[in-house]
C-alpha cells in the first residue's frame, strides 16, 4: 500500500495511472469524482472501499511493518466500518490549474465549453495501457487475481450543476455522468474504453 500513499500525495496532479495503481494495490473498490465548485474551481476526491478480510491482513501487515507510510490509507481521512471493511477518502479542491497535471498527458483536464459550461476530461491511454497484463500471469495467479478483484470497479464521475454532454451514463438527475469499470475487465484486456472519458458541465 505504500504506492496508494505516494499515489494520493499527488492528488492534485491526478493520472489515472495512478488511481488504478493505488486500487490494484489492494482488493478495493474505488471512486474518482470531480465535482465542480464554480467556474474555474472543482473538488477532486477518491474513496476506496477495502472488504473486511482484505482489510484485516493489511491493517496485521502494517502493524508489523517499520514503514510509517505502511497501510492503508496512510494519507487519507481512514474510517473503519461495523462489519470490519475500511473506506479511505483523500480530497482536494481548488483552481483547475492546480487540479491538472502541468502536462495534461494521461490526466485531468478542464477546458471551456461555452458560458458557464466546463469540459471535464480523462484520457484512458495508461488505464487501457494496465490491460491485458494476463498474458505475464500463470493460471494459479490469474484465479487467485479473480477471486481479489471479481466484482469489483474503478468508478470515473463528473458533477456540476447538470451535465449536457457526455459518453458516460448519465445519472437520472442530470446532475452528474459516470463510468464504472471492472477490475477484471483491464485485467483481462476487455476493457472497452473510448481515448478518454467526458462531460460537459455547467458550472454551479
Amino acid at each position: 500500500m505504500h504506492r496508494n500513499a505516494k499515489a494520493m500525495g499527488t492528488l492534485g496532479k491526478l493520472a489515472i495511472g495512478l488511481v488504478l495503481g493505488a486500487a490494484l494495490a489492494g482488493c478495493v473498490d474505488a471512486q474518482v469524482e470531480v465535482a465542480l465548485t464554480g467556474p474555474e474551481t472543482a473538488r477532486v476526491t477518491m474513496t476506496q472501499h477495502m472488504d473486511a478480510d482484505f482489510y484485516a491482513m493489511v491493517k496485521m501487515g502494517a502493524e508489523d511493518s517499520e514503514d510509517e507510510e505502511a497501510g492503508f490509507c496512510a494519507d487519507g481521512a481512514l474510517t473503519e466500518n461495523a462489519d470490519g471493511s475500511a473506506d479511505c477518502v483523500l480530497s482536494e479542491e481548488g483552481p483547475f490549474a492546480g487540479l491538472q497535471a502541468a502536462d495534461g498527458e494521461d490526466a485531468l483536464v478542464f477546458a471551456a465549453a461555452g458560458p458557464g459550461l466546463v469540459r471535464v476530461s480523462l484520457p484512458t491511454a495508461q488505464m487501457r495501457a494496465e490491460a491485458g497484463i494476463e498474458d505475464e500471469m500463470d493460471a494459479e495467479t490469474r484465479q487467485m487475481m479473480e477471486a481479489f478483484f471479481a466484482g469489483h470497479a474503478i468508478t470515473v464521475r463528473f458533477s456540476g450543476a447538470a451535465v449536457t454532454e457526455t459518453n458516460m451514463a448519465l445519472a437520472p438527475d442530470g446532475r452528474s455522468a459516470e463510468r464504472a469499470i471492472p477490475f477484471l475487465d483491464l485485467i483481462n484486456g476487455t476493457a472497452d474504453l473510448p481515448e478518454e472519458l467526458f462531460a460537459v458541465v455547467r458550472a454551479p
